[in-house]
C-alpha cells in the first residue's frame, strides 16, 4: 500500500522547507495568486534536493484575493490563463534540471472545477495541449478528474487530512461547523480511513467511497508542521509507503 503526500508551495505562508521535508509532491503557486519567478525558482531547487514530485498550482486570474474569488471565464480564457501558468513554471524547471510532473488548480479555480464540467474540460484540455504526459490532480470523485481521464490524462484523486466532507463527496464549506478539522487525532483518523479503506464519514454520518491518490496537507495552520510530521509517521509505521501518485 502507499499514498503521495502534497502540499501548496510558493505562497508566501507557512513554513515550505520543513513541509517539503515531509511530502512526496509539492504544487508551486505560478504567480497568479501568489509568487513570483524567484519564489518559483527557490521552491523548484528544494523540491529537487529532496525528490520531491514538482507540480504545477495555477489560479484565477485574482492576486488581490489569492485566488480564492469565484470567476466565470470562457473555456478559451481559462485555456490560455493555464497554458500561461504551466509555460512560466515549465521553464524553470528545465533550467534547473528538473520537469513537472503534475498540475494541480489552486482556490476557487480547484473547487468550481470540482462541479463543473465545462470548466473542468478546458482546464483538463489545456494540462493536455501543453504536456500529455502530465498528470492532473483534483478532488477525489470530482467532475475535474473526470475530465482528466475524458482527456486521456492520469487523474490523480486528492483526499484531504483537515476537511469535512458533505454526503455528496464534496468538501464542506468553510463556514460550516466540522468544515475544518483541527484536531490532530480525528485528522489522522480520517486519514488513515481514507487511505486504507477508501471512505470517509460525511459530517451528516454517511459513509462515503472515496478512491485516494494522494492527501493535501495544508502548510499554513497553526500545528501544520507538526501533524505532517504526525501523519508521515504513522503511515510508515503501518507499512504504508509514500512517493509520488
Amino acid at each position: 500500500m502507499h499514498i503521495d503526500l502534497n502540499a501548496d508551495l510558493g505562497e508566501g505562508c507557512g513554513d515550505d522547507a520543513a513541509i517539503l521535508a515531509c511530502v512526496s509532491s509539492a504544487n508551486i503557486a505560478c504567480g497568479w495568486h501568489a509568487g513570483d519567478a524567484a519564489t518559483m525558482r527557490a521552491a523548484v531547487r528544494a523540491a529537487l534536493a529532496l525528490g520531491v514530485a514538482i507540480g504545477a498550482h495555477p489560479s484565477f486570474p485574482d492576486r488581490n484575493n489569492f485566488g480564492r474569488s469565484a470567476m466565470q471565464r470562457t473555456p478559451a480564457q481559462v485555456h490560455a490563463d493555464i497554458s500561461a501558468q504551466l509555460a512560466a513554471l515549465a521553464a524553470i524547471v528545465a533550467e534547473e534540471g528538473g520537469r513537472l510532473a503534475h498540475v494541480k488548480p489552486h482556490g476557487a479555480l480547484y473547487n468550481q472545477a470540482a462541479r463543473d464540467a465545462v470548466l473542468a474540460d478546458a482546464i483538463a484540455a489545456a494540462v493536455r495541449d501543453f504536456d500529455p504526459a502530465l498528470k492532473l490532480m483534483g478532488l477525489a470523485g470530482s467532475e475535474l478528474t473526470a475530465a482528466a481521464r475524458r482527456h486521456g490524462l492520469i487523474a490523480i484523486e486528492e483526499v484531504f487530512a483537515d476537511r469535512g466532507y458533505l454526503a455528496d463527496s464534496s468538501l464542506a464549506p468553510r463556514d460550516t461547523p466540522g468544515a475544518v478539522i483541527a484536531d490532530a487525532d480525528r485528522a489522522l483518523a480520517q486519514t488513515l480511513q481514507l487511505v486504507q479503506h477508501g471512505s470517509v464519514h460525511s459530517l451528516d454520518g454517511h459513509r462515503i467511497a472515496l478512491r485516494a491518490d494522494s492527501v493535501c496537507l495544508h502548510g499554513d495552520g497553526a500545528h501544520a508542521l507538526a501533524f505532517a510530521r504526525l501523519l508521515r509517521q504513522q503511515l510508515q509505521a503501518r507499512g504504508i509507503a509514500i512517493h509520488p501518485a
